[in-house]
């Protein structure tokens, strides 16, 4: 069914008025004393989850001064940086600061869950950053959003408009609130898959000992240049250049280009060795070059598999060097030690890293997979609500209608 049929159907021949936000909605004017909030109904823009994903305990609460009041049904919007997408339908009462902005319907013909659904609308937020003030740290304009103007179906006629807006809330509230079951549900498995990681590689005395990866790798190396010949910036291996580039773990996970050639030809595990994700570590299938900022550590496959190193290294500290920029040397990262489970036993040891792999591999897979996993299921309920959210707030405005 085409948007225009759709929406036909639903308003059932009644007028959509446009009208400017201040005409039908205020800015909370009241103020509450700061003894009256806690970690669960104070609201500051730290504690508004990005991407419209509500809100979350704050883990600072003034002790002093007054705060401005919002009430259930009120909408929250973090006013630094509005292309972050923060915002929250306000089911309690509570206090928060002029970094977020209180939004309250005032008009009869204007409930709360649908003023949240068009203020957590894509136009909504270019709007707001459109006519934002700053540069480094933009700050919603307050006048220009209250000229931003909202479809009311009917706004004469509040019954029938209130209605309306139920039946549009009550289908994007479906597809919400079956992605927050599902983040839920991500959420816990993956304290799940911590729990089990911790127990699987938490030995008792005598099960493991511990080595360092200078005894359990065939060679721990720094990333060198970048490849004469190479395709920086390419996401797809092609016939010319087949062979990944990684370098720090940024962007599509370190992957820098492809090369025509390469210089491990084994699976390995990198980690990151300078700045911001110094320490991070993941598994590279074989055929691929390291660059600057990156250590490679190739296994010993007789003595560690290479999975079960790199989920060994998930309960080892890795941080770099103090001072200045965090970074690590080859040198640092061949002192660092890992479990090696039955390890007088080689033939044992491998087998019982293998069970180990097995299931930990289950549990990252349903928790960080985006092709098997819940992520990939919540990506799928984000993409049909933003699709009926466009369908169901894509009220043609007069020009359009005349055209």
């Amino acid at each position: 069914m085409s948007i225009t049929s759709f929406l036909e159907k639903l308003l059932d021949g009644v007028e959509v008025e446009w009208m400017p936000l201040g005409a039908v909605a205020e800015y909370s004017k009241a103020r509450i004393d700061c003894k009256a909030v806690d970690k669960e109904n104070y609201v500051g823009v730290d504690n508004l989850l990005q991407n419209r994903a509500g809100k979350t305990h704050s883990d600072y609460v003034p002790t002093e001064g007054r705060l401005i009041e919002y009430r259930i049904g009120d909408v929250l919007i973090g006013n630094i940086r509005p292309y972050l997408k923060k915002s929250w339908l306000a089911d309690r009462a509570g206090g928060t600061n002029g970094d977020v902005l209180v939004i309250r319907p005032t008009h009869s013909a204007l409930s709360s869950g649908y003023l949240h659904q068009l203020l957590t609308y894509d136009n909504f937020f270019l709007y707001n950053m459109q006519h934002s003030k700053g540069a480094k740290m933009p700050r919603g304009n307050k006048d220009k959003i209250m000229e931003y103007v909202v479809p009311v179906p009917c706004p004469k006629n509040f019954k029938k408009s209130l209605e309306i807006q139920a039946e549009i809330v009550c289908i994007l509230d479906t597809f919400t609130e079956l992605t927050a079951e599902l983040t839920a549900e991500l959420t816990a498995r993956k304290k799940q898959y911590n729990h089990y990681r911790d127990r699987l590689l938490s030995f008792e005395e005598g099960e493991a000992e511990w080595k360092t990866l200078d005894c359990v790798c065939a060679s721990i190396t720094a990333g060198g240049d970048v490849p004469d010949n190479c395709a920086k910036g390419q996401t797809h291996p092609t016939s010319e250049f087949p062979y990944p580039i990684f370098a720090n773990a940024t962007g599509d996970n370190g992957l820098y280009g492809f090369a025509d050639g390469y210089k491990i030809d084994s699976d390995a595990v990198t980690i990151s060795a300078r700045g911001a994700k110094v320490g991070y570590h993941t598994v590279r299938e074989a055929k691929f070059t390291p660059i600057i900022r990156l250590i490679v550590l190739v296994p010993d496959k007789s003595l560690i598999i290479t999975k079960y190193l790199n989920y060994a290294l998930d309960m080892t500290p890795i941080g770099g060097d103090k001072g200045g920029i965090p970074q690590l040397t080859v040198p640092t990262v061949k002192k660092i030690t890992v479990p090696i489970p039955y390890a007088s036993d080689p033939e044992r040891s491998l087998a019982e890293q293998e069970r180990i792999v097995s299931i930990l591999d289950k549990f990252d897979t349903l928790s960080t997979s985006v092709s098997e996993g819940l992520p990939r299921e919540i990506a799928l309920r984000q993409k049909q609500y933003a699709y009926y959210r466009d369908l169901l707030l894509s009220f043609p405005k007069p020009e359009e209608a005349a055209a």
